[in-house]
């Protein structure tokens, strides 16, 4: 199929890359020309072929907010656009209204793998109308892992449905990380304790813990036992505050999630040596920048 994607960082240019090698034509924007296909939306939108499909993946709020209305100008009846990027599931019902009000149709796609999605490929979940999703389906296909019947979700029919499921499962990723970031600060702090990357390591092989997180965080530890490069210092790019929010909102009990969306709050005020692990972590599985410790 032919397709439009806007945004060429991390995600968005891998993701050209998986979609090239499984035979499509990709038409890219980026605001850095440098890696860009096409000097402006504009231009992109005219080398797509009608209906016209374009995959939009910048930062989310005001960024995917102003792309899609820019879109909204360009398109026409019976194209589609996607919303591949984190954003707030309230603002897909906002953005599928606008569109619809020129026959333009929207689909939300939460989208997990970071930087290793062009190898492995990406855990997607997506809302939207099956009328909507069938248009842009070959791309999902070709994103999704392969020889897999998983990684690839239809979450409901109502605009914001992907991105809500997107948002709990990063939710449930804070949560995680925080408790093998808490094991980890005290096996490294006991003396009765030695090697503690390689008791780490041991536990990814049949045991009910084991993960990718805890790969990634075996690759950190045998690079830096003590994470002693790293500085306790972790951000939260908004899906773990959104889960809290929401489970308010429905009165769901989450104390694991919201304590450790807390615990990164605590640690950009004062150093927190099991956030060390938890930015470790959030670097290895999604290139997520690092405070470095000052030389001493």
């Amino acid at each position: 199929m032919d397709i439009g994607l806007v945004g060429l960082g991390k995600m968005g240019g891998n993701m050209r890359t998986r979609l090239r090698n499984a035979g499509h034509t990709v038409v890219g924007y980026d605001r850095n020309q440098e890696i860009s296909d096409s000097t402006s939306l504009a231009d992109m939108v005219a080398q797509l072929p009608s209906p016209k499909v374009v995959w939009v993946m910048v930062p989310a709020g005001e960024p995917t907010r102003s792309t899609i209305a820019d879109l909204k100008d360009l398109l026409t009846e019976g194209d589609l656009v996607v919303d591949g990027g984190n954003s707030k599931y309230t603002d897909d019902a906002l953005n599928a209204a606008s569109l619809a009000e020129k026959g333009i149709g929207f689909v939300d796609c939460g989208v997990s793998g970071g930087v290793w999605g062009l190898q492995n490929g990406y855990a997607l979940m997506y809302g939207g109308t099956e009328e909507d999703a069938a248009k842009v389906m070959p791309a999902l296909e070709a994103l999704k892992p392969a020889d897999t019947t998983d990684g690839l979700v239809h979450c409901g029919s109502t605009p914001g449905a992907g991105h809500f499921a997107k948002m709990v499962h990063n939710g449930i990723e804070y949560a995680m990380m925080q408790a093998y970031a808490e094991g980890w600060e005290l096996l490294d702090k006991v003396d009765i304790v030695d090697n503690v990357p390689e008791i780490f390591a041991s536990w990814r092989t049949g045991t009910v813990v084991r993960s990718w997180l805890l790969d990634l965080l075996v690759d950190q530890l045998r690079a830096d036992e003590h994470l002693s490069k790293i500085k306790g210092w972790a951000e939260d790019s908004g899906e773990g505050r959104w889960t809290v929010e929401a489970a308010i909102e429905n009165a769901v009990p989450m104390p694991a999630i919201s304590a450790s969306l807390f615990a990164r709050f605590v640690s950009r005020q004062e150093d927190d040596v099991a956030m060390k692990a938890v930015a470790a972590m959030r670097n290895g599985f999604g290139g997520h920048a690092v405070v470095a410790e000052p030389e001493s």
